[in-house]
């Protein structure tokens, strides 16, 4: 079963690498969906795939690359958009 998680993460997350990152690991564990900068300083995830691989994905932002400072991730679901790719916005 497909869900969709929309994810906001916030903290130094930008100019640091965060959406090339993030993509690559959504990418290798098959996710779909996007990530694009905010104009609040943010990084916003639009994750879809199994559950797992959701967890996985928030997990994952948990952390950043090495360079991010997370202050906080923030989830919930969303309607599946039925992405086919994940793509930075």
């Amino acid at each position: 079963m497909t869900l969709h998680t929309t994810i906001s993460v916030t903290g130094k997350v930008q100019g640091v690498g965060y959406r090339y990152s993030a993509r690559q690991f959504a990418q290798s564990i098959g996710l779909k969906g996007t990530v694009r900068n905010e104009r609040d300083g943010s990084v916003t995830v639009e994750a879809e795939g199994s559950d797992e691989q959701i967890q996985l994905m928030i997990a994952w932002c948990h952390r950043g690359p090495a360079r991010a400072m997370v202050d906080s991730v923030r989830h919930f679901p969303a309607p599946v958009e039925g992405f086919t790719s994940f793509d930075i916005r």
